[in-house]
This record gives C-alpha cells, sequence and structure tokens, in this order.
C-alpha cells in the first residue's frame, strides 16, 4: 500500500545523477571483477550516512562456478513507517567489451569517447538509479518503507549472483523492482528461459595429406548436423506451429593443425523458449542431429566418431501478472513520473528469473540503455532521468 496519498514529489538533480553515472560507467567491472565498482558504491553510501552494518556482501563467491573477487553487494535499512520491505535492484557487472569505457556526453546521448568499447550503461545505468534512490532520500530526509538495495553480481555470465544470492540477506521483501535495459516506460512482467548445450565430437585424427582416409573429422561431423539443424528449422528463430524460441551455436573450438584430421571439436550452444517443453524438443533437435551426423561419417575401415552431449538449465521462464503487486506500483510510478507504462514479456535473460523462480516476484523496468554489448552502446539521457523519477518514487513508497 502507499505511504501517502499525496501527490508525488519524484524531481531529481539532473547534473547529479548525470555525474553520478558517468563516474560508475567509467568504473571498470567485467564479471567476477566487480569489487572496484562495488567499493565505489559503498563509498556513496557512507558518505550519505548509511551505517557500515548495514551494508553486506554474501557469499556468492563460494557457489558460483566463476568464483569472482566479491559478493552482492546488499544494504538493508528499516523505514520510517510500517510498510511492506521492498528492495530495489540491479546489476554491477558489464560485459568485457566495456572495460576502458570513458563516458562522454554528446547532445542528448552519453557514448564511451573510446571508439574500441562499449559504454557500460548495461546496467551501470540501472545501478546508478537504485543508488540515486537512497542517496536522495538520505539527502531530503524524505519517508520510506523498509528497504533492501541489492546490486548483484556475475549477471552477464549466467546470472549467477540472483541464483546464488542469500535470501535471508534480502530481509524477505514484499515487492521487488529490478532496473535493466530498455525504455523507462518498459516494464517487464515477463522472461524466457535459457538451456545451455555443450557437444563435444570425438573423431580419430589421421595424416590429412597422406591417409585422409583413415580418419574421421569431427569437423565434417559438426558441419553436417548444423546444416541438418539449420535445413530443418531448429537453429535461429524455431517456429513449429504454435510453439516458438530460439537456437544459438555460439563457440566452436576445435584442431591445431591443418595436416592432421581433425579428432576433436567442442561446441557451446543454447536453446531458449518461454515453454519448458519446447525448450527441450530444441535440446533434443540438436542432441538427434549431431548422433545423425556421427554416423555419417566413417573412416575407410568404417569407423565412427562419438558424441558427447550434456545439457542444463541456465534460468526457468516466468510471467507475473498483472495484478502482481510490484507490477501495480511500477506501473503507478512510471505514470506519476508522466509516462503510460508498455507491460512486456522478454526473450533475454534477466536477474528477475532468478529472484521470481526462488519466491521473490520481480518487475524489471528500463533506463536508456541502447544498443547494448556493442561499441555503439548510449545511453539516452532524458530516459535515464526519467528512470531516476521512477525509481525515487518506488524507494519512498509513495506510489
Amino acid at each position: 500500500m502507499p505511504l501517502s496519498s499525496n501527490p508525488p514529489d519524484c524531481d531529481v538533480d539532473s547534473k547529479s545523477v548525470l555525474d553520478l553515472v558517468i563516474g560508475m560507467m567509467a568504473v571498470p567491472g567485467r564479471s567476477g571483477e566487480e569489487r572496484q565498482i562495488a567499493e565505489f558504491i559503498t563509498d556513496r553510501l557512507r558518505e550519505a550516512g548509511i551505517p557500515a552494518s548495514a551494508i553486506s556482501h554474501d557469499a556468492v563467491t563460494r557457489r558460483s562456478p566463476f568464483a569472482g573477487q566479491i559478493g552482492n553487494l546488499i544494504v538493508r535499512l528499516p523505514g520510517t513507517s510500517r510498510a511492506p520491505r521492498r528492495l530495489l535492484m540491479a546489476h554491477i557487472d558489464t560485459v568485457p567489451l566495456c572495460v576502458g569505457s570513458r563516458p562522454v556526453r554528446k547532445g542528448k546521448i552519453i557514448t564511451s569517447a573510446d571508439p574500441h568499447t562499449g559504454l557500460g550503461a548495461d546496467d551501470r545505468a540501472g545501478a546508478a538509479v537504485v543508488l540515486n534512490a537512497i542517496l536522495e532520500i538520505r539527502r531530503r530526509k524524505l519517508p520510506h518503507p523498509p528497504l533492501t538495495l541489492f546490486w548483484p553480481v556475475q549477471e552477464e555470465i549466467g546470472l549467477f549472483g540472483a541464483r546464488y544470492a542469500s535470501l535471508s540477506k534480502l530481509g524477505n521483501p514484499r515487492l521487488c523492482f529490478n532496473w535493466d535495459g530498455g525504455a523507462p516506460d518498459c516494464v517487464t512482467i515477463g522472461a524466457t528461459g535459457d538451456c545451455s548445450i555443450e557437444i563435444e565430437i570425438e573423431g580419430i585424427a589421421s595424416h590429412a595429406g597422406g591417409c585422409p582416409e583413415q580418419g574421421v573429422s569431427a569437423a565434417a561431423i559438426a558441419g553436417l548436423a548444423i546444416t541438418d539443424l539449420v535445413e530443418s528449422g531448429w537453429h535461429g528463430l524455431v517456429v513449429k506451429g504454435k510453439h516458438a524460441g530460439t537456437s544459438n551455436i555460439g563457440i566452436v573450438s576445435g584442431g591445431e593443425a591443418t595436416n592432421v584430421v581433425m579428432p576433436r571439436l567442442r561446441l557451446k550452444a543454447e536453446a531458449r523458449s518461454h515453454d519448458p517443453r519446447f525448450r527441450g524438443r530444441i535440446v533434443e533437435a540438436y542432441r538427434k542431429a549431431f548422433q545423425r551426423a556421427a554416423t555419417r561419417v566413417r573412416s575407410d575401415s568404417g569407423k565412427t566418431g562419438r558424441i558427447h552431449f550434456k545439457s542444463f538449465p541456465k534460468y526457468e521462464s516466468f510471467r507475473l501478472s498483472r495484478d502482481e503487486p510490484c507490477v501495480v506500483a511500477a506501473g503507478n510510478a512510471v505514470r506519476a513520473a508522466g509516462l503510460e507504462p508498455e507491460p512486456r514479456i522478454c526473450n533475454g535473460g534477466l536477474d528477475a528469473n532468478w529472484l521470481s523462480a526462488r519466491g521473490l516476484p520481480t518487475v524489471t523496468l528500463g533506463c536508456g540503455q541502447q544498443d547494448v554489448h556493442t561499441v555503439r552502446e548510449s545511453l539516452h539521457i532524458d530516459s535515464f532521468v526519467a528512470a531516476c523519477r521512477i525509481g525515487l518514487l518506488l524507494a519512498t513508497g509513495v506510489v
């Protein structure tokens, strides 16, 4: 429930929030190496008077397969009045392309002055929305409900921060809000699920010039399998009747010399769909395609290669009801900031996937990032400032 029926004051200092986000985007922090940006945020929190006892890190590094420098950054604060606890969150890691970013303002956008790097607005812009909300609350002494501020690590490499977050440290929030890509009026209420696929092709080595017929090429097996998947409609955009999803082979590695019939090749792929059963069908199509291909490539003595196939879920799909309290509150905040909320379903993974799966329904809002994961990445200034207004509205609980 709102803490007040009075019209909310959602003004933010545009210069202050732009200085904040520019400073945050300049700090390196690829996935697993987030210590420096976590210290940046912690310093600002302490300067604002947040007690050290309210600031903690959890033990994600002990559970993540990537280990990492530091766990999730969590701040838990009591409210100034009785109300359900709210959680505001945004991940602090960036993709490697953003290391070395030199943010610079150009008209209505911020971009990287280095043409060889991304900007890092994904998701330093979201992290800045969350940080600005508490800085404004402290500066202006605004009333607020109990708050948990949550800056996860390792989102870009598999949502591991959210997946392994210590729920006890989050304080049992009732309404959860995440900031990530998109326009500030985007209210993401659902996202797809993703399954990882790892395939190892074991062929037979032979001299590629002297006796190629004695070998079994792992590359040839892979080529046949991939052709099969493309021609049968199981690679790329996958549509089968009323069911839809996507798949992609993103990593291929193998071979050390051109004069050796390739004996081993490894591939990493993914299958996505909002429908878990259809996602499983995509995975099975991959398994069968590679198994068929292995039987078709033979040495002169009739030997074939072998396939070692593994698949495992990265995150499950979710979809929130439009009546979910966090969705209603998010929509009200977007309207109060002068925009019309646009509910959407996302085909990418979000930290909200894992929080929702772990019993904390989480809605995701945008904060103005564009062309993320590329050197063209930019941050639309007006959209980011609007996101900061929305973040302050939700943090103060007036909507």
